[in-house]
């Protein structure tokens, strides 16, 4: 009961904005804001095409409901 954990739900870079770095920024910044809040895990319910950019920024498997651990 004492491990706080995040969840994100909905994240969606359109057609236009891909491949240019956006997604990769946003998941940063909910991990850093994830980390500063205390939280030990996020997890992430990703598509299919967000999964490798995902594994890139530390989060692990199943493919479709990922986390990154965030303990030191």
């Amino acid at each position: 009961m004492g491990r706080a954990s995040g969840d994100v739900r909905c994240v969606y870079v359109v057609p236009g904005e891909r491949d240019g770095g956006l997604g990769g920024r946003l998941i940063d910044a909910v991990l850093n804001l994830a980390h500063g809040n205390g939280l030990e895990r996020v997890t992430v319910h990703s598509s299919d095409r967000a999964v490798r950019a995902c594994a890139r920024h530390g989060f692990g498997t199943p493919p479709r409901l990922l986390q990154a651990d965030l303990t030191p």
